[in-house]
This record gives structure tokens, C-alpha cells and sequence, in this order.
């Protein structure tokens, strides 16, 4: 893995890389997804550059961005991966975000 700058994330010793990949771009929110397999080899290519910060969300057409972001990082070295919690937006209708906070949904 190539040496990337690394940070404390909070006030309990959390270390991530400087600079993470969001994912949303490979299943279709504001463009076409890419092909699986792009989707795949891009998350690991970064991953062996020394990102291991991956921001994923459900609302990244629903669930597929997730999905497709576990499969990958389930063959990564756990300890060393790092995906933010991120939920609560469901949808946008016409401009407008409609947020779920339950505690069912979170």
C-alpha cells in the first residue's frame, strides 16, 4: 500500500486516510453506473494506494452503492477500513429531501 497521509477522525483515536473515495459516482445518481467490474477494481485500486475512508449511503440508488461497496471491502483487511455511518435520506422528490431518522430505519 502506498504511504497516503493518515488523520485522527474525532476525540477517540480513530485514524482514516487524509483523503477518501465517495462512491456515490459508481451506481447512478447523477450519471450513468459504471460496470460492476469497473465499480470493483476502482475500490480496490484506491484502497491499494493507501485510501481506506469509502463513503457509501443507501439513498446512492437505493442500497446497489452499498451493496456493491461491502462486497468489495469484504475481501480488504477489515482493520484497516473505514465507512462513515451515513443514512437518513430516503428520496428526493421533485427538490425536496425526505429524511427517515427512525429508529427502525436507522
Amino acid at each position: 500500500m502506498t504511504d497516503i497521509l493518515r488523520v485522527k477522525l474525532g476525540s477517540q483515536g480513530l485514524e482514516v486516510s487524509k483523503l477518501g473515495f465517495g462512491c456515490m459516482g459508481l451506481t447512478k445518481v447523477y450519471n450513468d453506473p459504471v460496470p460492476k467490474e469497473v465499480g470493483i477494481s476502482l475500490i480496490k485500486y484506491t484502497f491499494s494506494k493507501g485510501i481506506t475512508f469509502f463513503v457509501t449511503v443507501d439513498f446512492y440508488r437505493p442500497h446497489a452503492n452499498k451493496v456493491l461497496v461491502e462486497k468489495v471491502v469484504r475481501g480488504l483487511p477489515q482493520d484497516q477500513i473505514q465507512i462513515p455511518p451515513k443514512f437518513g435520506i430516503v428520496k428526493m422528490d421533485n427538490g425536496n429531501v425526505i429524511v427517515n431518522g427512525s429508529p427502525e430505519y436507522v
